[in-house]
């Protein structure tokens, strides 16, 4: 794969992978890169965290109020959950109506006889992947 740098200082910053196919490099590439320019804010008792989408496992929706689980802590997050799909791209799929996953922090997948795939992250936290959204999520781990 070649590489190339462009430095423009007057254009927006932004970058751009050409590729047959999209696969585990080019995936890792664009979440690098939207990483280093995403900057969320999380509240816990009144104080504000810095975060990085590093730093999520996953983003859930719990009664009117949207959190993101990270590996020790629960922050409250001010943005709806669709503003958080659109600012986190590539390095987060949603997996059901209330939950965004990290696609770097998912340890495993389990299926049930019925049909629904149960979601493990590292920190342990479990949800499931709904019906309308088993494609997507397929698609995104590979899955078969």
């Amino acid at each position: 794969m070649k590489c190339e740098i462009i430095v423009d200082p007057t254009g927006e910053e932004r970058v751009v992978v050409y590729t047959r196919r999209e696969n585990d490099l080019t995936r890792a590439i664009c979440q690098l890169a939207e990483e280093h320019t995403t900057r969320l804010v999380g509240y816990r008792n009144g104080e504000i965290v810095p975060l990085t989408p590093a730093r999520i496992t996953c983003i859930t929706v719990e009664g009117d109020r949207v959190f993101a689980l990270c590996r020790k802590e629960k922050l409250q997050m001010k943005q709806r959950l669709y503003v958080l799909e659109e600012l986190l791209g590539n390095g987060f799929v949603k997996i059901n109506q209330s939950c965004l996953a990290n696609v770097s922090e998912v340890e495993r997948f389990d299926a049930s006889m019925s049909g629904t795939l149960k979601v493990k992250f590292k920190n342990g936290y479990v949800d499931y992947v709904s019906r309308r959204q088993m494609k997507t999520v397929k698609e995104r781990f590979g899955i078969k």
